[in-house]
């Protein structure tokens, strides 16, 4: 970005990171701290949510508030595997909840049309529907401060 004048800004070249994909609060069947590392996804999953082997994806604990990022590695198909692998093993135990998530940089142009893509699983990490996401408190006219 350059600077024109006084607080504007004009666009050039400008690459953002965006919000590329994720798989939504899938279960961890799995953690294994003495693999070398990585997370093991369901193959089904990986390719739902356009995630590569060896991608590097986030992973953000919904039962306990951990964050970390690692690569995802390819599990068996229709197993519902989510297997956090190596020292992340410290961060999610058998039964939590988490979120898999997976940015890319985009041209600014491409950005403004982007849409991620949002898989959705039930309990036994099986895709139970692939949509946009609702944003929350997206539907009020105000918020209610108390």
């Amino acid at each position: 970005m350059l600077v024109t004048g006084p607080g504007r800004l004009e666009k050039k070249s400008m690459y953002r990171s965006m919000f590329r994909s994720k798989i939504h609060r899938a279960t961890v069947t799995g953690a294994d701290l003495h693999y070398e590392g990585s997370v093991t996804i369901d193959a089904d999953l990986l390719e739902a949510a356009d995630i590569l082997p060896n991608q590097e994806v986030e992973i953000w604990n919904v039962t306990n508030g951990e964050r970390f990022s690692t690569y995802a590695l390819r599990g068996q198909p229709g197993s519902g595997v989510i297997c956090i692998n190596g020292a992340a093993a410290h961060k999610a135990s058998t039964g939590d909840l988490v979120i898999i998530a997976t940015f890319s940089w985009m041209s600014d142009e491409q950005a403004r049309v982007w849409q991620p893509l949002v898989v959705f699983v039930d309990e036994h990490n099986r895709i139970a529907d692939s949509r946009s996401e609702q944003a929350g408190q997206a539907e009020l006219d105000q918020v209610v401060w108390q």
